[in-house]
Formats: structure tokens, sequence, C-alpha cells
């Protein structure tokens, strides 16, 4: 195993990604690294490629060329298949309008990762035990989260479920897209606190993108998408 796999959680080098069509546009990264266990800021402006970077680091789209590697194993080189089979297993996603299904229980929506990821399944023993120890955690009611639908949740409710649902088995990296852009300061500081415990306790590498500095002294380390990649074109990625 060479030094770039024991040491990092998420490392990128030589990245080109291009779009075609009327709103082509391209996307480069020549290096970007995250440590094991550290917690990175990703911070930039709409447009800035942001959400284009999180689909080739999560495997929902591949690079022209480069290398992206998750944990050790090189992503691009996957058939399509196998690279959502890896990003269920490896990376847990919080996505920044949650998406629950909504007609489903709290816990059936934490659950849902573990369908596609036998290996995370196999980590957490009694799954539904493993959903209640972390709607514990993260300070929800065991009996509303067994019986609510996902659609009768306040919006602070449906973010920690969709936190409890990409920290389930313990995947390495945890990605986070904007999850605290529509809470107050006060319930900012409070969901970092719970996040970040969550995350030491299972031992995983946290990636979050946001717009707002004012959160980067709570991180290990932030970094400025205009310093890590160039964008080729006007306009929004």
């Amino acid at each position: 195993m060479s030094d770039t796999d024991t040491q990092f959680a998420l490392a990128l080098d030589q990245v080109q990604f291009h779009w075609g069509g009327r709103d082509a546009f391209g996307l480069g990264v020549s290096s970007f690294r995250i440590r094991r266990g550290e917690r990175v800021l990703l911070l930039g402006e709409s447009g800035s490629g942001k959400s284009t970077l999180l689909s080739l680091i999560c495997g929902i789209n591949a690079p022209t060329r480069g290398s992206i590697r998750v944990d050790g194993t090189e992503m691009v080189t996957m058939r399509p298949a196998a690279r959502d089979r890896f990003r269920a297993e490896a990376i847990g996603i919080v996505f920044q309008q949650f998406n629950l299904l909504p007609y489903a229980s709290a816990v059936d929506n934490i659950l849902l990762p573990l369908r596609f990821a036998p290996e995370r399944r196999g980590r957490v023993g009694d799954a539904q035990n493993a959903a209640l120890i972390l709607t514990d955690a993260l300070g929800l009611a065991r009996d509303k989260m067994a019986s609510s639908t996902a659609d009768r949740l306040s919006v602070g409710q449906q973010q920690r479920v969709a936190v409890a649902r990409a920290l389930i088995g313990a995947p390495s990296l945890i990605v986070a897209d904007e999850p605290t852009s529509a809470l107050d300061a006060g319930s900012q500081a409070n969901f970092l606190d719970l996040l970040f415990a969550q995350c030491s306790a299972a031992g995983s590498t946290l990636l979050m993108v946001s717009h707002d500095e004012r959160l980067a002294p709570r991180f290990d380390r932030s970094v400025r998408m205009e310093d890590i990649a160039t964008l080729t074109r006007e306009g929004a990625a």
C-alpha cells in the first residue's frame, strides 16, 4: 500500500472534467488531498464548480482524465455499476435538500444505504438498533423517528436524519453539501458539534461544502475552490 493509500481518505490528481452542449464548461483539479480523520471545509461561491467537484468525488460523474482515490481505491477506472457499489460502501452523503423518502419513516430513511452496501450492513450488527442509537446521539426522539414519516418532521429533524443516514455503517468519507445553509448561527454551532462528534465516533473523514466563511475556524482546515480548481467557462457549474 502506498503512502497515499495509508495517509489520505481522498486524493485527486490531474483531474479534468468536460461537459458539452450549450452550457459547455471544464473543471480542472491538479491536486487535492484530505488526510484520514481530517475535517475539511471547502469554500466557494455559487458557480465556482463546487457541485461538479462533489459529483466527481462521489463518483456520480467520471472525469475525462485523472485519478480520484477514496480510501486508497481508484474510482476513475471502475465501470459505472462498480463505482455505484463502491460509493454506497465508502461514502456517506448529506445532500443540501436532504433527499429523504417523504413517506418512509425516519428510521427507514436512515437504514436505506445499508440495502446497497453489504459491508456497511455487516459493520452495524442489529441495524434497527444502530439507527436508533444514532438518533439518540443526534438528539432525536426514538419513538418519533420509528413512527413518523420524513415529511412530518421539522427541517432540523430532517437534517439530523440525513446525517444519521450518511453515518450509519461508518463509511470512510462523509461528504456534506451546504448542510447548514438554512440555520442560524446558534443552530449551526450545535449542528456542527453533533456532526463532528459522530464523525469522530465512526472514524469517518469529513468534507463539508459551504459558502459561509464564518464556519472555517471550526474545521481542521479550510480550502477555497479557486485555490484547487480551474473553471474554464463563465456561469455556474
